[in-house]
């Protein structure tokens, strides 16, 4: 029994280290793969896409409305009389002891004020939001992804650089060794090195955590499991246009302002549709009749024109249209508000971009700076003529400069990426259209 479990324990065993030994499959990811995919895949984009599908459900219903409604119904029953008089030879009945009766009606609206074509209207609006709707979700799971994925790759250089940060410690390591052994310096500054060599690998450390969870994110966007290798882009984003020209296709076209602009235009036609309640209604009903009964006859057709005509309300209607006035003003004044919302979040993108971009040019001279100052310090010392504490602090420096030139290029990058966002033209600077399916 004891060699039956035990032989039982090393095929899991076997089973489990052949599974880890397996390669693990890598998905590797360009940019442009990653903004196509995202538009195609991502949760957000589809539910999205199903309010699409709500408003258009919700159009057609309303359009029911106008459309002629046809209905057939029938009784049958038993009677405990049969009642019939005769007239000469004919005998007519006039209740049947097992009676039964069907009819087929129709119904057609001719005129209820216009009001159902005002609401059909607002119906085939509220299809266009959802529609624009979509493309606003697909705008900010874009600007997401694509900041996850600069992200991701600026970890995987912000790796590179203290990999190189550790070599330069260890350069001077080994050069403090060096001196130690020929009883030139103390331990001191080996122990100096040792220190700024595992605080370089701590902020490794840090940087492959930033990367982990950079590309977490992006498998929750793109509903992928598994690793992700992202792939370096040369040049993510096109030339930026002119400020001016942004503001404007912010205000003109950006989707929160289309939607704004369609919901004014829904406000006016409730304003309408409350006004047709003064209008009169007319209908018309038609049928067939047919029945063991023979009177009046045994079977019929029918047709009614019918109205209605509001003479009194007492004020209903009108308090209803003050309403939809009402709501017509604050529908424009949202609109108007957008507008201003849009225009300032671009110029407000824009002096992001341009200080991001300052503050990168001062970070790529100070790095000039400061690998000039270490490789001077550094002979200096090898030469004995600077100290362990004038090296360290030249390192210091130039890790720090390093880390600045990677930290402000991704906030760079991220600018120019709002920048887009905020002019409602993220999908066209990624090269992405609504919908890309990704092979």
């Amino acid at each position: 029994m004891k060699r039956a479990v035990a032989a039982c324990f090393a095929l899991v065993a076997g089973a489990l280290a052949a599974q880890a030994a397996e390669p693990q499959q890598v998905t590797t990811l360009t940019f442009h793969d990653a903004m196509a995919r995202a538009v195609a895949v991502n949760n957000s984009v589809e539910r999205a896409r199903a309010d699409v599908g709500i408003a258009e459900a919700n159009r057609q219903q309303l359009l029911s409305n106008v459309l002629p409604r046809i209905t057939a119904t029938g009784t049958t029953q038993r009677n405990s009389e049969s009642v019939s008089f005769r007239n000469g030879d004919q005998s007519t009945t006039v209740l049947a002891q097992n009676d039964w009766n069907y009819r087929v009606t129709m119904s057609q609206p001719i005129f209820a004020g216009r009001r159902e074509l005002r609401a059909y209207s607002q119906a085939k609006i509220g299809v266009q939001n959802a529609q624009i709707g979509v493309g606003g979700t697909e705008d900010a799971v874009l600007l997401r992804v694509a900041s996850n994925f600069l992200a991701a790759v600026n970890a995987g250089s912000r790796m590179a650089i203290e990999q190189r940060n550790i070599e330069i410690a260890q350069k001077r390591r080994g050069q403090a060794s060096a001196f130690y052994q020929a009883g030139e310096s103390t331990k001191v500054d080996v122990l100096r090195a040792d220190t700024a060599i595992k605080a370089a690998q701590r902020l490794l450390a840090v940087a492959q955590q930033s990367r982990e969870d950079a590309i977490s994110r992006l498998r929750v966007d793109l509903d992928l499991d598994g690793a992700i290798d992202v792939v370096s882009p040369d040049h993510p984003l096109p030339s930026l246009p002119d400020e001016s020209a942004l503001v404007t296709r912010a205000e003109e076209s950006r989707p929160d302002v289309d939607i704004a602009r369609n919901n004014l235009q829904v406000a006016r036609l409730e304003v309408q549709k409350q006004r047709g309640f003064w209008l009169p209604t007319v209908t018309f009903n038609g049928g067939f009749i047919n029945q063991k009964s023979q009177f009046p006859a045994p079977r019929y057709a029918f047709g009614a024109l019918n109205f209605n005509v509001p003479i009194l309300q007492s004020g209903e209607v009108e308090a209803r249209v003050a309403a939809a006035r009402e709501r017509e003003i604050q529908a424009k004044l949202d609109l108007e508000s957008t507008q201003v919302d849009a225009r300032e979040d671009v110029r407000n993108a824009f002096t992001a971009l341009r200080e991001a971009e300052t503050s990168l040019g001062l970070a790529k001279e100070q790095l000039a700076a400061a690998e000039a100052e270490y490789s001077q310090v550094f002979e200096l010392y090898r030469a004995q003529e600077a100290t362990s504490l004038d090296v360290a602090s030249s390192e210091a420096s130039l890790a720090e400069a390093r880390r600045a030139v990677n930290e402000e290029t991704l906030n760079r990058d991220l600018a120019e990426l709002r920048v887009w966002y905020a002019s409602g033209a993220i999908r066209q600077a990624v090269n992405v259209t609504s919908g890309a399916v990704q092979q």
